[in-house]
């Protein structure tokens, strides 16, 4: 299998690559480990509603983001913040009105964030699209770069591009070798969500706001440590979500960290927090196509993202880098996966 520029990774970066590569005519092929695209972009539907399991905002102020939802024709609602704050300290005490709605402002997508990978998809020809595809060996030749599938599937390419987390790409077999810096950077860059877990617990009716509550949240008894109302822009079913606090390996139990979680919305709104429509979870850090194990213990703050000067010109400048963490500016964002992938497109145009 021949193509031109091969690109290893089918969320937001490789989509909106591929979509830019596909606008312009140009030869490619894009390969996805996963049986769906959209990387750590993942949305659950249940009924008429659409529930992110990944990421979920974005904001002001990123102008590529804004830019694609409108020419791809999707709309944008604000994230609900309306109603009293809670607060559950360290014994369990349930306090109103205290701390701050922490997501006011942020936007959100109608049908999600999978909605926007849909819409990508259809900008790519379905030929151009490779599945269940994941990569394991790259080879440099004097004709190119030669990838190989976990099932041996074969694909030479002039250029590859790695639109995936660093210390994922840092597990490939590579021939001849990484220099030791560079896959020392790769392994050095953390991967931005991939310690974390989150639960989306969906409600017939929103229950909270008919309380006066904005369904935002925080706790210092786990073990979501922080909640927001996850509700369509308009109709049901509804829905609060928080971010699962607790180290990776200590909610490994399923079945424990639901009862736990159920028992923590009932302190923190109230009995009819006790039946749910559905509780959804997601730990990344178990994801094998996300996190490795150098992903266990999630960043505390933010990490300061874009490549190393080792990573800047791999292969002679044929191996590039596009995921999220690639972008110098917004780094982890939806925005990040943007700015990485309209710069590998400018690495492709030289």
């Amino acid at each position: 299998m021949l193509t031109e520029t091969l690109i290893i990774g089918g969320g937001l970066s490789g989509m909106a690559l591929a979509a830019q590569l596909a606008a312009q005519g140009r030869d490619f092929l894009l390969v996805e480990a996963r049986d769906r695209l959209g990387g750590r972009i993942l949305t659950r539907r249940e009924g008429e509603a659409y529930f992110d399991m990944g990421p979920t905002w974005f904001w002001p102020g990123q102008p590529r983001i804004a830019t694609l939802t409108q020419h791809l024709g999707l709309s944008r609602f604000d994230q609900f913040c309306h109603g009293e704050l809670t607060f559950e300290d360290e014994q369990c005490q349930v306090h109103r009105g205290r701390g701050y709605a922490s997501m006011q402002g942020s936007w959100r997508l109608e049908g999600g964030l999978g909605a926007l990978i849909a819409a990508l998809a259809k900008e790519v020809p379905a030929q151009r699209l490779r599945l269940s595809t994941a990569i394991r060996t790259l080879t440099r030749a004097a004709t190119g770069i030669k990838a190989t599938s976990q099932d041996g599937v074969s694909i030479l390419a002039r250029r590859v591009v790695l639109a995936l987390p660093p210390r994922m790409a840092a597990k490939m077999s590579f021939t001849p070798m990484l220099p030791t810096a560079a896959l020392t950077a790769l392994e050095g860059i953390a991967t931005w969500m991939a310690g974390h877990a989150k639960a989306v617990v969906i409600y017939d009716r929103p229950f909270w706001r008919e309380a006066g509550l904005s369904g935002d949240a925080t706790s210092r008894h786990g073990p979501m440590v922080e909640i927001h109302d996850a509700s369509p822009a308009t109709g049901g079913p509804y829905a609060l979500f928080g971010f699962i606090g607790v180290p990776p390996r200590a909610r490994s139990d399923e079945q424990t960290l639901r009862q736990q979680i159920q028992a923590q919305l009932i302190r923190l709104f109230g009995p009819e927090a006790a039946k749910p429509r559905a509780l959804y979870l997601k730990d990344w850090a178990y994801d094998p196509f996300t996190a490795t194990e150098l992903d266990a213990q999630a960043p505390h703050v933010h990490p300061q993202y874009g490549l190393h000067r080792a990573l800047g010109r791999l292969w002679g400048g044929n191996l590039i880098l596009a995921g999220t963490e690639a972008a110098p500016q917004f780094g982890g964002y939806l925005e990040g996966a943007l700015e990485a992938s309209e710069l590998a497109l400018a690495r492709l145009d030289t």
